[in-house]
Formats: structure tokens, C-alpha cells, sequence
């Protein structure tokens, strides 16, 4: 028994300081992209056709990104000659509503948190059920190393649970496969309300490489209301969590105002 807690005193305290602190992440993750259409030149495509998922688009308004339908494979980024595309190593991405997601040059903004009659209910105890409607395994994952002790997602009082009957609302990922569709539906059906739906990937939010295939929906939102949208191929862990939490308003504006001032990629030229 003693090897055993001197074992344990050695390995110390592994769970990440997250919220509190900001994440040490690596330069070669691919987070937030900056759109800078003043870089375009006339008539340019470059972009749009080296996109394999029509995330990149060039209309009336200009360039734009959905990141609701990026892979974050950055083809966009080699194909441009004057590097009007980059990606930063911000992870912060989540969005409330699905039009915010599209890139215009501007930085998203940040998900805003639920109403305060939903809040009193979930912002200490969420229970989710997660369905994988579709997926390859790659959002499962990050969504599964939640509950590792490095990102201890239990102690925000966030559980992913057995049965829909037990659970707040659904985390779903995959582009709802035609299979999936009548699983889901009774899924969503069985979660007693008030309940809400976290959409993670861009398999869920947009259906990714897979958008317009007949045998899918084109994502969660095609089959049940969605409340939040989580966009990477696969988020981070730390996007996953960072959404969560401003969902729950559990970031508190010490937070955010120090993320903003903390010199992330985003925030430099």
C-alpha cells in the first residue's frame, strides 16, 4: 500500500488548470482561421477550388469560411499566393447559432451562455447522452478524453450518461447517417425537457466531407434543434470544453478578459 501512495504523491496533480489558466498548446495545432479579404486579388479562386468541402467562399460579400464545414485541412492556406487564409492556435470556437460560424474576416465571436431559467437548472449539473450518428471515431475520442483526469470534465459537474432517460440533452457527433436518423430521433424524444443538443464536428454541424450525400442529413441540425455548435475535424478537447463551459457560463469574465489580452495567435498579425 505504501509503493502505492508514494506512487501516487510522485505522479502530483495531472488535471489541467483550465478555465483559471490558459492552455500551453502546441504551434502546430490548427485552431481558429483569420480571413482577410483585402488580400484577394481580383477575380481570385484559388481558394474556393482547393477546398474539398465548399467551406471557402467567394460571394457578393466577399471571402468568406465556414468553419462549420472546415476540416482545418488547410489546402485553402497552400493554394492562396497572398495568404489571405491562416489558421491560429486559438481553440476557442464554439458557436450558439449555426450563420455565426461563417468567417467574414472578423473574429467569432464567443458562444453566450444559456438563459438564466436554463442556467439555474444545468449550470451545476449537466447530465449528456452521447450518440454517434455516424461518426469515424475521431470526435468520439476527444470527446471521450473529456473525462480523463488531465481535462476532468466531472468536476464542472458534466457527465455523459448511459440513458437518455438520465440525461440533460444530447451530444452528438457523425453526419446522421440514414441509419442513425430514427436512433437519434428516439433519442432526442426520450431525454425529458427541458433538454439541449450540442452538435461536435463538422460531421454534425454540416455533415463535412460527406455534405450532400443521400444516404445522411447534413448534420444534426437536419433531424433536432441544436443549441450549441462545436466545429473541428476532430475539435480539440480543449474546444469541446471550452463550449461547454460557455454554455454553462462558467467562465466568468476574468477569463475571458485574460485570453483576450494573453498575446494567442489570434491576436497576433
Amino acid at each position: 500500500m505504501w509503493r502505492i501512495l508514494f506512487s501516487r504523491l510522485k505522479q502530483g496533480h495531472r488535471t489541467a488548470a483550465y478555465p483559471v489558466a490558459a492552455p500551453a498548446l502546441p504551434d502546430r495545432l490548427r485552431g481558429h482561421p483569420v480571413v482577410d479579404p483585402t488580400r484577394c486579388p481580383s477575380g481570385c479562386q484559388a481558394c474556393v477550388e482547393a477546398c474539398p468541402t465548399d467551406a471557402v467562399r467567394v460571394d457578393d460579400q466577399g471571402l468568406g469560411l465556414d468553419l462549420g464545414r472546415c476540416l482545418f485541412c488547410q489546402e485553402c492556406v497552400s493554394a492562396c499566393p497572398e495568404g489571405a487564409i491562416r489558421y491560429t492556435t486559438e481553440h476557442r470556437m464554439a458557436a450558439r447559432r449555426r450563420e455565426e460560424l461563417v468567417l467574414r474576416g472578423a473574429v467569432l465571436e464567443r458562444a453566450q451562455a444559456l438563459d438564466a431559467k436554463m442556467l439555474r437548472l444545468f449550470r451545476r449539473s449537466l447530465k449528456l447522452r452521447q450518440v454517434s450518428a455516424g461518426g469515424c471515431n475521431a470526435c468520439e475520442a476527444d470527446v471521450n478524453v473529456l473525462s480523463t483526469v488531465v481535462f476532468d470534465l466531472g468536476r464542472f459537474g458534466i457527465q455523459v450518461v448511459a440513458s437518455p432517460r438520465h440525461a440533460d440533452g444530447l451530444l452528438i457527433t457523425g453526419p446522421v447517417t440514414e441509419n442513425m436518423k430514427l436512433a437519434l430521433q428516439k433519442t432526442y424524444d426520450a431525454v425529458p425537457p427541458p433538454k439541449i443538443v450540442i452538435a461536435v464536428g463538422a460531421c454534425a454541424i454540416s455533415g463535412g466531407p460527406y455534405a450532400g450525400h443521400a444516404e445522411q442529413h447534413d448534420g444534426a441540425g437536419a433531424v433536432v434543434p441544436v443549441d450549441l455548435f462545436i466545429p473541428g475535424c476532430p475539435p480539440h478537447p480543449l474546444t469541446i470544453l471550452d463550449g461547454l463551459l460557455a454554455l454553462l457560463d462558467r467562465l466568468g469574465p476574468k477569463r475571458v478578459a485574460g485570453a483576450a489580452t494573453s498575446g494567442s495567435a489570434m491576436d497576433t498579425p
